[in-house]
């Protein structure tokens, strides 16, 4: 999907549940025509019961309401909860729906896109889950995290997307052929915003995300923030990094230093040393597990989206992320971090002495080497085609405990 620059867009940014889920879930109850949602993760806590309960409501008073979810990832989400939304009307669809014992490439390949939209007009693009970890109640574990509210033309790029991913499950499933998502329309503008819509997938855009990181970062001239829960990028994108702030431009980093997953920020500590020498500062954010995925260069430039800056994200998983060139929304994104770095985050300091221990930097190199590769090493096994399992209908009362056919 090629990014198209529109103008006339209005673009909000919400960060945490606590701003993200009213502003979804009123937006899901006013619906007229259409809900086209896309997550990686639904749970059937709190937070997965109000999503049921708005998606049932709209379908019942006779809105097309498509979910799409990632069959691994929400591999814990209840039987009754699928059945009782496709007995009222809701279709679902599983992304990569692969047999626990049957050893498959799939399995590296996930829908992690977040996207919802709204009879075409209102769309909500970020890294936001449908999780009662999303809020920040003061639980442990629960995940500081963006999202940003979209309207205007882009929407249009947001929704073809979306129902493309649909017609997918469109095409597998008879019973479903009458449902399809309805045609695009170009929208009315929203406001003055110059706004772009750009997807990762695994034909044609295979490097766009990180293609528009690098383009951005290159043109830096004054400062570059980016917060991102999975950092371990590729060489152009460290090099870029590295090469702004030998130029003078303010590089900051934001990661994880509560991670949800060790193993993640033990690569990516391995990359602080030559990005410290360089003059790029890190920032780890220590109040709770991080789960952002959002970036500024300059004063009007700024993405919010799905994509981790790690290989996963980069080079096999289908992401998403909404680009905003405008100075007020990089204002809104920089004051939010720049908070969150006064208030809740430790710099690192850099060590040279750390540096030259002899065996470092060889054995830094070779797992890097590995880790960063292997995503790709994965990609050129035999290819496959992704494909969306619809759900069959449901029963008025499914019994609670039921197993579902897809994980026996």
């Amino acid at each position: 999907m090629k990014t198209c620059w529109r103008t006339g867009n209005h673009v909000e940014l919400l960060e945490n549940g606590e701003e993200f889920f009213p502003r979804v879930f009123e937006t899901i109850h006013a619906a007229q025509r259409e809900v086209l949602l896309e997550t990686f993760i639904l749970e059937g806590d709190a937070v997965g019961r109000a999503l049921e309960r708005a998606l049932i409501d709209a379908a019942r008073r006779g809105v097309r309401v498509e979910l799409t979810l990632d069959a691994w990832g929400s591999m814990r989400l209840p039987t009754a909860i699928l059945e009782r939304m496709t007995a009222a009307g809701v279709c679902v669809h599983l992304f990569q729906l692969v047999p626990a014992w049957r050893l498959r490439i799939a399995w590296f390949r996930r829908l992690h896109r977040k996207l919802i939209v709204i009879d075409g007009v209102r769309a909500f693009v970020g890294g936001i889950n449908f999780a009662a970890d999303q809020v920040t109640n003061g639980e442990p574990g629960t995940k500081q995290d963006y999202a940003a509210e979209v309207r205007g033309p882009v929407v249009t790029d947001i929704h073809a997307l979306a129902a493309a991913t649909v017609r997918a499950g469109h095409r597998t499933s008879p019973r479903l052929r009458g449902r399809r998502p309805e045609p695009d329309r170009e929208q009315a503008r929203a406001g003055d915003m110059l706004a772009g819509f750009v997807a990762r997938d695994n034909v044609r855009e295979r490097t766009a995300i990180e293609r528009q990181y690098r383009h951005a970062i290159a043109a830096a001239r004054k400062r570059i923030i980016v917060a991102n829960a999975y950092f371990f990028p590729g060489y152009r994108l460290l090099h870029g990094l590295r090469h702004a702030a030998r130029r003078g431009v303010d590089v900051r980093l934001v990661l994880q230093g509560e991670p949800d997953l060790p193993w993640v920020q033990m690569g990516a500590r391995m990359l602080y040393d030559p990005l410290l020498q360089s003059g790029v500062r890190i920032y780890e954010y220590c109040r709770r597990p991080f789960h952002g995925k959002v970036a500024i260069v300059d004063d009007e430039w700024a993405t919010v989206g799905s994509s981790n800056l790690d290989p996963l994200s980069l080079a096999l998983n289908l992401e998403a992320n909404i680009i905003v060139r405008d100075r007020r929304f990089t204002a809104d994104v920089s004051s939010r971090l720049e908070r969150l770095m006064a208030d809740d985050c430790t710099e690192v300091p850099a060590d040279p002495a750390r540096s030259r221990i002899g065996w470092r930097p060889a054995v830094s190199a070779l797992v890097y080497h590995f880790l960063r590769h292997f995503p790709q090493w994965s990609g050129r096994l035999p290819a496959h085609t992704p494909r969306l399992t619809p759900m069959p209908p449901g029963e008025d009362e499914p019994p609670a405990d039921r197993q579902p056919a897809w994980r026996r």
